[in-house]
């Protein structure tokens, strides 16, 4: 049955599913802990979100496990979700493993779907080898129980003629949930309903929206999203997240109520969900998303500083911003390299590396950027 609303109608109203403590979890820098996991995850489900998506497994001695494990502990695991990586059939294995040992119930698969993520991160373009990765991974997963929901990571920017075959593909594999992941902010809302369309016209399809806000239009994408089928919405607490943020619960939710007349959520906690997640992510009293933001081109990953073409709607510099290193116990060689090129300081990136994750470990993880790092490394060549 359509929700009237004042501007159009809706087929059904959404489910919410929230990834905050995933998504914003891997924004550069940002690192919640088991008590703000815990405390976020029971506010997120008293307000009537229904999937919690936390942290992310590739494969065994998980660094999420600790966030997972708290999230089961305050909301139970069939509120809960867990991100894993996809790479390969024995990679994707020993990630399963980890997830079972946690006790996850419902999987969301990390898959790149364009050409240039694939390429980037598959070690292959083809569409061929997308489609035998992803039906092997799905298969796994459903023979051990999993829910399963696969994505389509840089979607948002994957022609139809390679999204949908790899979509049906999935969904013939036995997925339960194909997320259309808008990863460079891409679309606009008419273009999203076109998109959306063309996904939830496949026979069996469950579908869900997961945008970014880099060019302010994650909300309005998720509801577009719906107006054409989609039957899930995917957001965070505040927005916070990467590449200028992600659709916020609260305007998504607010957006829901005075639009479309959607009274299922207890809007009374969002504003202590607002206040715990900025303060567990270190972000202050406010969360600004947009490309002009010090965090709009931060990033804590190596491909995105060594690749920023494959993440970027655009360039910092059009927009007079910069490309920036931040991150706090994930610090790894790559990065290191990446901070001291053209900084006319050479030190041996294997042995200065460690040396600097334990002093960051005595330190209590503050904040590294590249000047902070480059600072160490004169610090390194002194010892």
């Amino acid at each position: 049955m359509a929700v009237e609303e004042h501007g159009g109608s809706l087929p059904r109203l959404p489910r919410l599913s929230d990834a905050t403590l995933r998504d914003s979890a891997h924004m550069a820098g940002v690192e919640f802990g088991p008590e703000d996991a815990a405390v976020i995850a029971d506010l997120l489900v008293r307000t009537g979100i229904e999937l919690v998506e936390v942290g992310m497994v590739s494969g065994p001695g998980s660094k999420d496990a600790d966030l997972v494990l708290a999230t089961h502990e305050a909301v139970g695991p069939e509120r809960s979700m867990t991100l894993v990586v996809v790479r390969d059939r024995q990679q994707v294995a020993k990630a399963l493993d980890e997830a079972e040992r946690l006790g996850v119930r419902h999987i969301m698969y990390s898959i790149p779907t364009s050409e240039q993520h694939a390429k980037l991160k598959l070690g292959s373009p083809s569409a061929k080898f997308l489609h035998t990765l992803a039906r092997s991974a799905i298969s796994q997963a459903k023979e051990r129980g999993f829910h399963v929901t696969f994505s389509g990571e840089d979607g948002a920017r994957t022609p139809k003629e390679r999204l949908v075959p790899y979509v049906t593909a999935g969904f013939e594999a036995g997925a339960d949930r194909f997320r259309l992941a808008e990863t460079v902010a891409f679309l606009s809302p008419w273009q999203m309903e076109e998109v959306i369309a063309d996904l939830t016209a496949i026979d069996g399809s469950e579908i869900e929206i997961h945008s970014h806000n880099m060019l302010g239009m994650a909300v309005a994408n998720s509801l577009a999203a719906v107006r054409a089928g989609a039957q899930w919405i995917s957001a965070t607490v505040g927005g916070i997240g990467e590449r200028g943020g992600n659709a916020p619960l609260a305007e998504l939710l607010t957006s829901l109520r005075v639009v479309h007349g959607d009274t299922r959520f207890d809007l009374s906690h969002l504003t202590e969900l607002s206040r715990v997640a900025l303060k567990g992510a270190g972000l202050g009293d406010a969360f600004q998303s947009g490309p002009t933001t010090p965090h709009a081109f931060a990033y804590e990953l190596p491909g995105q500083l060594t690749h920023p073409e494959a993440y970027e709607t655009l360039p910092a510099e059009l927009v007079g911003n910069t490309r920036e290193l931040r991150v706090r116990t994930r610090l790894t060689p790559a990065l290191v390299k990446w901070a001291l090129t053209d900084s006319g300081v050479s030190v041996d990136i294997d042995a200065f590396t460690p040396w600097l994750t334990e002093r960051q470990e005595r330190a209590g993880g503050p904040l590294l950027d590249r000047d902070t790092i480059r600072k160490a490394a004169v610090d390194f060549q002194a010892v």
